[in-house]
Formats: structure tokens, sequence, C-alpha cells
């Protein structure tokens, strides 16, 4: 059974609430419903990429598979938006990444190329070491996908926040799991060896990526063989980054499809949703949309087990140096800057032989 723990704080922008709907004439609530409902299609043409799941109330969540660095991701998100005028548009993002919704273009260009010192602390104090590196080396292979690219990630989510706008008592949800909870459920579903492989990869990534490769990327074939790979690589990071998180989009897109009130007379109705996620976790949504679900399993981190303690202290810090590296190659001092910060100079401490 679905678990609910979804908060005030995932709903945020272009809404219309019953406090804010109560300071209008009820009349002009009407006309308002009124013109949305005649905007709507009731069997719109949509892009390819674009699913329809149902309810068994009758709401109907149209979700928009997406390449993150897509130009037609986002028009095939507008198209759809502008087509079916939503009651809820729902995002493949979490309060800790919500800033991207209102910077423009330049900042962020400027922002996932600028990986510097005060970006490590933020990222090791919310997530620990292990976790803030890790989520630092990512950030590097976004940079670097900018920089090829020019262009910078979350355009389709910017383009639904600015389309939802324009739609009449349309509410904005953020729809997935705080991202601090997927970096600390990765990190300690890999091994330390898997941890060094993967920093490893991550440190060295240089292959040049095309506007083309992107698009390709929303290929159906192309995507299960991607994904095909990673699961043979890496099966616990593909569970807990993409398998997990289908779960949680599904429970927030289901939440987000509960009937919705209509004036004048604030009777139930069908709601109607626009769900925008990376394609990846498309087909995981489908396959979980009819199936119980328990979000609370997802939501906690299991503390390390004792053995082979002294092991691991070595081989984590191995692993934290070659990740310090890796953040030094991508950020000119942030690499030496590490070792001032107290989380590594414990560590350090604690991996030191003892005084003769």
């Amino acid at each position: 059974m679905d678990q609910s723990n979804t908060s005030e704080d995932d709903s945020m922008g272009p809404s219309e609430d019953e406090s804010s709907q109560s300071r209008f004439p009820l009349e002009l609530l009407e006309v308002l419903w009124q013109v949305r409902a005649q905007r709507r299609q009731a069997n719109p043409v949509l892009p390819d990429t674009v699913s329809r799941l149902t309810t068994p109330e009758g709401s109907i969540v149209y979700l928009v598979g997406t390449a993150h660095f897509s130009d037609s991701s986002k028009n095939d998100v507008a198209t759809t938006i502008r087509a079916v005028q939503p009651d809820v548009v729902v995002v493949e993002l979490c309060q800790y990444r919500v800033s991207m919704l209102k910077m423009d273009e330049k900042t962020l260009l400027k922002e996932a190329k600028d990986i510097n010192l005060e970006k490590v602390q933020q990222a090791i104090k919310q997530n620990g070491v292990m976790s803030g590196l890790m989520q630092i080396l990512l950030l590097k292979v976004s940079a670097h996908i900018t920089e090829q690219l020019g262009m910078a990630p979350g355009g389709e989510f910017r383009e639904a926040f600015k389309e939802a706008g324009k739609v009449p008592f349309c509410k904005f949800h953020l729809g997935d799991r705080p991202i601090p909870v997927t970096f600390k459920r990765a990190i300690a579903a890999l091994s330390m060896w898997q941890k060094a492989r993967l920093a490893w990869g991550l440190c060295f990534l240089s292959d040049p990526i095309s506007k083309e490769d992107v698009e390709k990327c929303k290929q159906k074939d192309l995507l299960e063989q991607t994904m095909s790979e990673m699961i043979g690589e890496f099966p616990a990071l593909h569970r807990t980054i993409v398998a997990e998180r289908d779960i949680y989009l599904t429970h927030t897109l289901r939440q987000a499809a509960r009937c919705v009130e209509a004036p004048p007379n604030n009777q139930k109705v069908p709601a109607v949703v626009v769900g925008v996620v990376g394609i990846g976790h498309v087909p995981g949504i489908e396959k979980n949309w009819d199936k119980e679900l328990n979000i609370q399993e997802i939501m906690s981190v299991a503390p390390p087990s004792r053995f082979g303690w002294v092991f691991r202290t070595v081989l984590k810090g191995a692993v934290i140096g070659m990740l310090g590296y890796a953040c030094y190659r991508a950020g000119g001092g942030v690499g030496r800057a590490l070792l001032s910060l107290p989380a590594v100079q414990s560590l350090l401490e604690n991996i030191r032989p003892p005084a003769a």
C-alpha cells in the first residue's frame, strides 16, 4: 500500500490553492475553469515520447520522457502542457535541485562548469564525505556535457515550470526523491572496489558528445542497451539511482493524480497530470503503476556492519584520495583544499598508524 510522505514543500511555483481561490469572485473562478476546459483537448495528438496512464478514479497522467540536454524534449513538454491543460505538473526534481528552475541559461552554464571548494563543502555537509565527493564527480560529468553542448541541464523542467504558469489552476510539484537520500543509498550499496572503479571512470570521462548523441538517448532500443550495460557493470547503482527512483516517482505521480475540486460546488472530478521525467524512468513507472508501493523502505540508509572495519577504512582512504584527485582535475585547487576539511583530516587520523 502507498505510504505517503509528500509534504507541502513538494508543491511550489505557479499554483492556485484553496486560500488563493477564495480571494477571487466565484464567477471569475468558474469562467477560468471553463476557459481551461475549452482549451483542453480530449484526444490530443502528442509526441511519441509521451505515455498515457490512468487511475481507477478516471484521472489521466501524460508522462513525457525526456533527454536532459535536449531541445526537442523542451518542445515535447511545451506541446503536451498546452494541449492537455493539466491540473498538476510533476517534474523529476527535488527541493535540493529546485534552484535550476529560476536560473537563466547563462548562470546555469557557469554553475555547472564552476566546481569550487564551497560546492565541495556543501556536498560533503549534506551527504557525508564519500557521497558528497561522488556528487562532485557527477557534477563534473554534467559540466563536461555542458561544455560539449553549450547547453545547461534541466531545460525541460524550466519549460514545464514556465508553461504550468500559463494554465489556470495548475499546480507544480517536485516529484523526485531527495538527492541526499539517493546518494547515501547508492554509496552504501556499492562495495569499496565498485566505488573505486566508479570514481576512476568518472575521473577520466572525456569522451566527446554531440546534440545528435543526446537525441539518440530518446530511442528505445539504444536506451535499453545502455540500461543493460549499466546493470551489468553496477547493478546496485542501477537499483538505487534508477529503480528506486522509479518507485518514488510513481508514488508522487499517483499522489498528484488524486481527484481535484471543481468550482462552484467543489465537487471531486478526475485530474489531468503531466509528468516530466528522464526517459530512462518511463519503463519503470509504467511497470510500477498498478503495484502496491512502500516508500519508507527506499527512504532509509542502513548502518554499515562491523565486518572488516579496518580493511574498509584503509580502502575508504584510498577511494577518498582518488575522489580528491578527480575533484582536483575538475576544479583546479579543489583537491588540495579537501585536505583542510575536518572530515577528511579525521579520516586520515583514523588510518594513520599509531606512534611507536
